[in-house]
């Protein structure tokens, strides 16, 4: 049987047109290559693959996965940062993938190869098809490029992706398109955001990974579930120190901190239940003893606790416990000693409205 290598970009992408590919070419083995260097971080670029497997194993597609080569995307398209999307970035990302693509469709004896790139309602047919027949010339590898974007084919796409509960990612993937796309949006990057102790953040995208990882492992056991959306507030730590004279003091910040203006300088003034109250900006401290006693942990020190944390969710309960309410936006710092001299303090941090989605079920 003569074969097609179908290299893939993403599951909502791929699952419509893989099908289309199945109708049009029923004679032909289509073999999936997933090579997509230009995905950036690498979480991203794990969720985005095992969400293809899925699609691939519902298909019943063989699926090839190509090098996670970053740093070399990172070379090629040097110099490029600041082009738009649709630009002279995307042409260079294009030949790179496509130049692969070609190599690997030779290696496995494809007579074609595609790209599910060219259903992408935000790609330019024009683009690929361009770089799509310049590697055919070169590599002896025929290059197919069907339009399966009209006929009302992108609705048909977002129907299918959602019955089948696809994972829809919200950026196009590389490093340089998602910062314009933040910017525009006057969104906060929070895709770059990944705390030392690898705590995983709500809506972050390892919080996706372990969402999605959960909803293959549902499915392997038959267990039936939803996913659905979900609006709430989320939060970012920027970045915090405090400091008394020259002395940086250790700390650790609980979730949903905040201060006017991300800066303070005063004292602690009073102390009531082991809590210690600063004389500015709803500022509160508690010592080690009293997070573990909060926490029924062991913590030796500030570090151990700052490098190993409890869960993102037991710390907010932790905090409700200490200030009495989960709707509190009250910075807690949590330190060896109480400090009584006086104290500068810087907490950058942001609260915004966010949207998440959210595995429901019976299990």
């Amino acid at each position: 049987m003569s074969k097609i290598l179908v290299h893939i970009c993403c599951s909502v992408d791929s699952h419509f047109f893989l099908q289309k590919m199945q109708d049009e070419y029923p004679d032909y083995e289509l073999i999936g290559f997933f090579y997509d260097p230009n995905i950036h971080p690498y979480s991203e670029y794990y969720l985005r693959l095992l969400d293809v497997k899925r699609s691939c194993k519902m298909l019943g597609i063989e699926l090839v996965e190509g090098e996670y080569d970053y740093l070399n995307w990172i070379e090629a398209t040097r110099g490029l940062e600041n082009e738009p999307e649709k630009g002279a970035r995307c042409t260079v990302c294009f030949d790179r993938r496509f130049e692969i693509s070609a190599k690997k469709a030779k290696e496995l004896g494809c007579e074609f190869f595609t790209s599910t790139l060219l259903t992408s309602p935000k790609k330019s047919i024009k683009q690929l098809r361009s770089s799509g027949e310049e590697l055919a010339k070169s590599s002896g590898v025929k290059f197919l490029s069907p339009d399966y974007r009209s006929k009302l084919g992108t609705q048909e796409q977002n129907i299918l992706a959602k019955r089948d509960r696809l994972y829809r990612q919200n950026y196009c993937g590389c490093l340089y398109a998602l910062k314009q796309q933040r910017e525009q949006q006057n969104r906060l990057l929070d895709e770059l955001i990944s705390p030392i102790n690898r705590q995983i953040l709500p809506n972050s995208i390892e919080d996706r990974v372990r969402l999605y990882e959960k909803r293959v492992e549902l499915e392997e056991q038959g267990v039936e579930y939803e996913i659905v959306k979900k609006r709430f507030l989320n939060y970012r730590l920027i970045r915090s120190f405090i400091r008394a004279k020259d002395e940086i003091i250790h700390s650790h910040i609980l979730p949903y901190s905040t201060i006017n203006r991300n800066y303070s300088r005063g004292r602690i003034d009073r102390s009531f239940n082991n809590i210690y109250y600063f004389n500015r900006d709803e500022i509160k401290f508690i010592t080690l003893d009293t997070y573990n006693s909060f926490a029924n942990s062991d913590y030796k020190d500030i570090f151990e606790l700052v490098q190993n944390p409890p869960s993102f969710e037991d710390e907010l309960e932790i905090k409700a416990k200490i200030v009495g309410s989960f709707l509190d936006l009250s910075a807690v710092f949590v330190v060896k000693d109480i400090p009584m001299s006086k104290l500068e303090i810087l907490l950058e941090s942001k609260v915004y409205e966010d949207v998440k989605d959210e595995l429901i079920g019976d299990w």
